[in-house]
């Protein structure tokens, strides 16, 4: 078989030895002692050779010459270097290999016979003009640069890739031109140099033949797999975080570090502000370990004390080389309960740390044990800097794409107002793309009509201090149980009884609320003298399963009962999201009506502002109509908000009443967006007293009355004037026609207020 290269070429290949025969000539003829004899020797050796020295251009010549060939090379290569060294014989860019060292044979075994060696990323193109600028460099004196890095990649025998950097030593080659060879002017050089790209312009100039690579060059490789599995995240963190494959090439770059063919890489991020492990951003796309199926866990939940104090505390690598082992030493622990579950027998949690802050953990999991270990952990270090870097701007970008939300979804402009913003935005970006000073002017709408109305939950204050009140008696009658039995077994437990009974005396009655600063006395006692006491035997045979039931009733971020209180937050919640989603829905049918702002707020209920002018949408036509329409839909909405209150109301946790207010204003005001606040406000003194009357009247009573003006399962319309009063007698009669209100209509007078007197209000009862 004719010896061919990768690709075409413009040499004639003939491997020869002559400039090594040569040196032994001169040795032999100058040199003394044993070098010179030595020299002779070989000389005498391979003298029924003339292939070596005049070159060889065929396989079986190379294979029948192979146990001369070795013993010719044997001062390059030395036998006692056969196994620490990777090298061979060879031509530059050629699969031909001969002469390997050991560990080279050992290498090519274990890839297996069906691999077949490769320079990674070696085109035709490259090879031939690669060929002709060593022509042009040696024949023409040019000193073109072509060098670049190039790797063998070849696989373990278990799979694992290894990345192998060649080098090759030439001083044993040289090139001779054949009668074909051109002779080239400086202009075709130059014409040459600058335009690499036109293969077919090489050819022609140096054509395949051309000229004839004598010799023999040393392959020397070593082992780059770390240095390319680093220059390999790198790119794999530069551009491949979002793609789909991102995973596999994370666990291939680590796998090729670890030499272990299915190691499992994971990362977890951590949220400082919650004290939270979360699976989510910013690596999204590669799975956490750490949490299996959970999208989040509380930090403590799931490191144990050691873990923490490596992991959060010391900021080190956390190695377990038998989890298995971890467990039975440590029985509580969910880390090692989690990876178990996983088939993870070893493993290594790296926190990835930037400016002292922990940004997340990465983790290594193998399901065999001591293959991870506190030694090999410390491998990680030429990574981790391009880790934290990268996961840094991750975690950047995503807040910035929180924040966006955050804008959008929260606190965004209403879309009847933002053209207004976004004319005033396109003056400041005009006027700074024309280098002149622009500050942003405030917004402002006037001469609008505004709207208010609420639907607050009755007695919430008092149904939190009772909910708060029922936990801590339930609570302290719980360890009244428990201590009483302790008494026998330490003797601070009958000190604590007798506190622990006057402390549920004085909660016990609950028409007698208790006060915050006694509730924060008792917590902090159960805190610091029961709760010791109590966990000193948690593993005693008698007692340890009460007291273990005790603790798991305990909120785990207050440390108290919280039943009844998570059943006023739920219920709460539940009416807040309900009101406010059916406001946010009929919404849409009212901005059909006539395009206005609106903006909504929850606390104890919901409460809305809505305003609607000439000057919000200039575009369109606003009339009178227009406002007494939104008025009518504001008093029809509110009374069906109330009304399905009182369907859900028996499904929910605690059974809390609400109460619904109108407040009617007719005259127009100025609203005024406030920058430091980022919401709109009302402009001038005068428009003041809207916003006055809004905060104070929803605890207002009727006049010369300990009656509140608002009472669950009726509407109450404050207002001023007999106009207002006409129209909403109006508004009632049709509501009442449509069965929503009840033939009942109470006028009241509302009691003066603080710089405000002389209000009135419409109250009518809803039909549920």
């Amino acid at each position: 078989m004719i010896l061919q290269p990768y690709f075409e070429s413009p040499f004639d290949i003939h491997i020869s030895f002559h400039v090594l025969i040569a040196h032994l000539e001169k040795v032999a003829l100058e040199g003394t002692g044993y070098v010179a004899e030595r020299a002779q020797a070989l000389l005498k050796e391979i003298a029924p050779y003339p292939e070596l020295r005049n070159g060889l251009n065929d396989q079986s010549q190379i294979d029948d010459n192979l146990p001369v060939i070795q013993n010719l090379l044997a001062d390059l290569f030395p036998a006692a270097l056969s196994h620490n060294e990777i090298k061979a014989v060879t031509i530059p860019f050629y699969n031909i290999i001969i002469n390997q060292t050991d560990r080279l044979k050992s290498i090519m075994e274990a890839a297996g016979q069906d691999f077949y060696i490769n320079i990674r990323d070696f085109d035709q193109h490259q090879f031939y003009v690669m060929c002709c600028c060593l022509i042009l460099n040696e024949f023409y004196s040019t000193a073109l640069d072509f060098g670049r890095p190039m790797f063998y990649d070849i696989p373990t025998a278990t799979g694992v890739m290894r990345h192998y950097r060649i080098l090759y030593n030439a001083d044993f080659l040289e090139i001779f031109p054949t009668a074909e060879h051109p002779q080239l002017t400086k202009e075709v050089i130059n014409q040459l140099i600058n335009n690499y790209d036109d293969i077919g312009l090489w050819k022609s100039i140096f054509p395949p033949g051309s000229y004839q690579l004598k010799g023999f060059a040393i392959l020397n490789m070593f082992d780059a797999t770390v240095e390319n599995a680093v220059s390999a995240l790198k790119g794999t963190l530069i551009t491949g975080l979002h793609d789909v494959n991102v995973e596999d090439d994370f666990e291939s770059i680590f796998r090729s570090i670890y030499r272990i063919p299915d190691l499992h890489i994971g990362f977890t991020a951590f949220n400082a502000e919650e004290n939270k492990f979360s699976s989510i951003a910013p690596l999204r796309k590669i799975r956490s370990y750490m949490l299996n199926n959970s999208p989040e866990a509380i930090c403590t939940d799931i490191l144990g004390p050691k873990s923490y104090h490596a992991i959060m505390g010391k900021s080190n690598y956390f190695a377990i080389s038998d989890t298995q082992q971890f467990f039975l030493e440590h029985p509580d622990s969910e880390l090692a309960h989690q990876f178990l579950m996983q088939n993870i027998q070893s493993f290594i949690l790296a926190p990835v740390v930037k400016d002292d802050q922990l940004l997340g953990v990465l983790e290594l999991a193998s399901s065999r044990p001591g293959e991870l270990n506190s030694v090999n952990a410390h491998k990680l270090e030429t990574v981790m800097p391009f880790l934290v870097n990268t996961i840094d701007r991750q975690i950047t970008s995503t807040q910035n794409q929180i924040q966006a939300i955050i804008q959008n979804e929260y606190t965004t402009l209403h879309p009847s107002v933002q053209w207004k913003f976004m004319k005033e935005a396109r003056k400041y970006i005009e006027r700074r793309n024309e280098n002149k000073v622009y500050e942003l002017k405030e917004i402002v709408f006037e001469d609008v009509y505004p709207l208010y109305g609420q639907i607050d939950i009755k007695g919430s204050s008092d149904s939190r201090n009772l909910s708060i009140q029922r936990d801590l008696n339930n609570q302290l009658t719980a360890l009244i149980g428990i201590v009483s039995q302790l008494q026998e077994l330490d003797g601070l437990a009958t000190e604590y009884l007798q506190k622990l009974l006057d402390y549920n005396a004085s909660t016990g009655d609950v028409s007698l609320l208790v006060r915050t600063d006694t509730e924060q006395y008792i917590q902090t006692f159960v805190d610091t003298s029961i709760h010791p006491l109590l966990r000193n035997f948690l593993s005693s045979d008698i007692y340890g399963d009460t007291i273990t039931a005790y603790f798991e009733q305990l909120d785990k971020l207050t440390g108290r009962f919280f039943k009844y209180r998570r059943k006023y937050d739920t219920t709460v919640s539940t009416i807040n999201l309900k009101m406010s989603s059916m406001l946010d829905e009929r919404q849409v049918a009212a901005q059909q009506m006539f395009p206005h702002y609106y903006e909504r707020f929850k606390s104890d209920g919901v409460e809305h502002n809505l305003y609607i002018g000439a000057s919000i949408v200039p575009n369109h036509v606003f009339l009178l109509t227009h406002f007494y329409a939104l008025r009518m839909w504001q008093l029809q909405t509110l009374c069906e908000m109330e009304r399905e209150h009182y369907a859900m109301k028996a499904s929910l946790p605690y059974p809390l009443d609400v109460t619904t207010l109108i407040l009617a204003f007719s005259s127009t005001m100025s609203i005024r967006f406030r920058m430091d606040e980022k919401r709109f406000d009302v402009d001038g003194t005068y428009n003041a007293r809207f916003e006055i009357v809004k905060k104070r009247i929803d605890k207002a009573f009727v006049k010369d009355t300990s009656e509140r003006i608002t009472q669950p399962g009726k509407i109450t319309i404050v207002y001023a004037s007999d106009h207002e009063e006409k129209e909403y007698l109006g508004y009632i009669k049709q509501l009442q026609a449509q069965k929503l209100l009840g033939a009942e209509v109470e006028k009241l007078e509302v009691e003066d207020l603080q710089s405000i007197s002389g209000l009135k209000a419409l109250r009518a009862n809803i039909l549920h």
